[in-house]
């Protein structure tokens, strides 16, 4: 029985940093292709160098990286996708538990991937989160929204959490500071996602309230001491900002 194949494609701009490592890590599929979005750094320059399929996203004025998806997936010569980002490292065992799943007779349409996450230097128990990064190329769209996950005309499973090593390393560990400019920068690109959405007082009270629950007690954050505390804060931190801009915009319509 000939192999089935599987394309990685990676979104760029100005991803210099971890791009060579993150290629290091996806060499062994058979296919790398490097969506770039006009990056004026090396990015093209390394991908090329690691024998990467190279191909441009007008970036224009978008500042997020979902509308250029489409045009990355579509770019891949197979019809098993892994989407990884520039900062994302794929392991061995991630590796070859993806191509023992597509040979099975009952494999899903699309698998959403455990993701492990950085903060404040360590790996937090709060992590892994779970990212849709899997899946059939002819049966995916992704909707032009940030942080919004593919639509898959299928079957979409789960990697279990507790398989060893089978997860995506998340290299990125922005300094708080950093992390509080993404911050506003993805609550503004969200607002026009829920501008339909309304946000009283119970809301204002009881979202934040259960985000910082869910970070920092049910997914384990109060093992990681202090760090866990300062990430399940700025968890609710996130609802906050996010509610009060859309009740802003709100009342800047009236």
């Amino acid at each position: 029985m000939e192999k089935v194949k599987i394309s990685v494609v990676i979104n760029t701009y100005n991803a210099e940093r971890h791009l060579r490592k993150v290629l290091e890590s996806v060499k062994d599929f058979d296919e790398t292709v490097v969506c770039d979005m006009e990056s004026t750094d090396d990015t093209v320059r390394i991908a090329r160098a690691h024998g990467c399929k190279v191909v441009t996203f007008v970036k224009g004025n978008i500042s997020i990286c979902e509308p250029a998806r489409n045009f990355a997936i579509q770019s891949a010569s197979n019809d098993w996708v892994l989407v990884v980002d520039a900062d994302e490292l794929v392991t061995r065992e991630l590796r070859e538990y993806l191509y023992a799943r597509i040979s099975e007779e009952e494999c899903p349409d699309a698998l959403y991937i455990p993701r492990r996450n950085m903060f404040l230097g360590r790996y937090a128990h709060s992590s892994p989160d779970y990212q849709l990064r899997f899946l059939r190329k002819d049966k995916t769209y992704w909707p032009p929204v940030i942080h919004r996950p593919p639509v898959i005309d299928g079957t979409v499973r789960h990697v279990p959490n507790n398989l060893p090593n089978v997860f995506l390393k998340h290299l990125d560990d922005a300094c708080i500071s950093d992390r509080i400019i993404k911050m506003n920068n993805y609550t503004n690109c969200e607002v026009g996602k829920r501008k339909n959405k309304s946000y009283g007082y119970v809301s204002m009270l009881s979202r934040p309230l259960w985000f910082f629950i869910r970070t920092y007690i049910v997914q384990g954050g109060f093992r990681d001491g202090m760090r866990g505390l300062i990430r399940a804060y700025m968890s609710g931190m996130y609802q906050i900002i996010l509610m009060a801009k859309i009740i802003e915009s709100k009342i800047k319509d009236e």
